[in-house]
């Protein structure tokens, strides 16, 4: 399995215990809470962490994998260092974002919703960024680069640091 596999992970469960402790009371109906604090812990959900959670909550994994695939707040896989949403709204599209999202493909090597091997970058995709006079345009974390040419993809990722 890959490097960034929820299953390859070496999960340390100490930063388990504040989280069971606070939701001590709580039993069943606190396993949103308890997954929502588990992932601000990690980063993500670690399947070690959820079996965890599992025991110590008497739920079913199978349970604890509906609610996280329901909710798209939950993420089984880690997030890179830094997170591309491409725009995809109706200028962009106009405008030849699909272009856009190809080449990120091709330098990064990874799909919409996939995180390098080095978990540097996350692909995502929006519908719109709401920077349309930028058109096309994509954001990696606070930063929006408009007016995009696939031949300007690498050098603009190669300027975020590892």
């Amino acid at each position: 399995m890959g490097s960034n596999s929820p299953f390859a992970q070496d999960t340390d469960l100490t930063k388990l215990e504040p989280i069971f402790a606070k939701y001590a009371d709580m039993a069943k109906g606190s396993l949103i809470p308890v997954l929502q604090a588990c992932q601000d812990a990690y980063g993500f959900l670690p399947y070690k962490a959820i079996e965890a959670i599992a025991k110590r909550l008497a739920v079913p994994i199978s349970q604890i994998y509906g609610v996280v695939t329901f909710y798209a707040q939950f993420r089984l896989v880690p997030r890179g260092r830094h997170v591309i949403r491409s725009c995809q709204g109706t200028a962009c599209h106009v405008r030849n974002s699909a272009r856009i999202l190809e080449s990120l493909k091709t330098t990064l090597g990874i799909s919409p919703g996939g995180t390098t091997e080095d978990l540097k970058f996350t692909l995502e995709t929006v519908a719109c960024i709401g920077a349309c006079s930028l058109a096309p345009v994509m954001m990696i974390d606070t930063d929006a680069h408009g007016r995009l040419r696939p031949d300007r993809i690498p050098k603009i990722l190669d300027s975020y640091p590892n």
